[in-house]
């Protein structure tokens, strides 16, 4: 099994034990992103749509790293804070996965990392 690590600057940096991305054969696993701007550190803050927004650059630029774009993707898993973010969150993000949008689970979860509201990880085939 060949397994490596990919890294993007443009995404936000890891800060604790995991990798922004493993690539495992022909399969990129793809860590959790949330609304993180990389270049300030900071949480972008607004409507649900807005940071479904970061969260869809921060997972392109770790696919760009491993030389895929989201047309790679086949699987998605969400996590909102509040279901009642669903219908807004979906148009945000069906904006960026038009034709054969990849499988998708979505879960309500009690609380995410930094007190965001979304949570996106995604499966890739390279």
């Amino acid at each position: 099994m060949t397994r490596s690590v990919v890294l993007s600057a443009s995404a936000p940096q890891p800060v604790s034990a995991y990798s922004q991305a493993i690539q495992s054969g022909s399969l990129l696993f793809l860590a959790g992103q949330i609304p993180l701007d990389p270049a300030s550190g900071k949480v972008v803050s607004g409507t649900i749509g807005e940071e479904t927004e970061r969260v869809i650059e921060n997972l392109r630029a770790v696919l760009a790293a491993a030389g895929a774009t989201l047309d790679n993707v086949v699987k998605t898993t969400v996590y909102l804070t509040n279901m009642a973010d669903f219908a807004e969150f979906n148009q945000a993000y069906a904006r960026h996965f038009k034709k054969d949008p990849p499988a998708r689970t979505t879960v309500a979860v009690a609380a995410l990392p930094l007190g965001v509201r979304v949570e996106v990880e995604a499966i890739a085939a390279l």
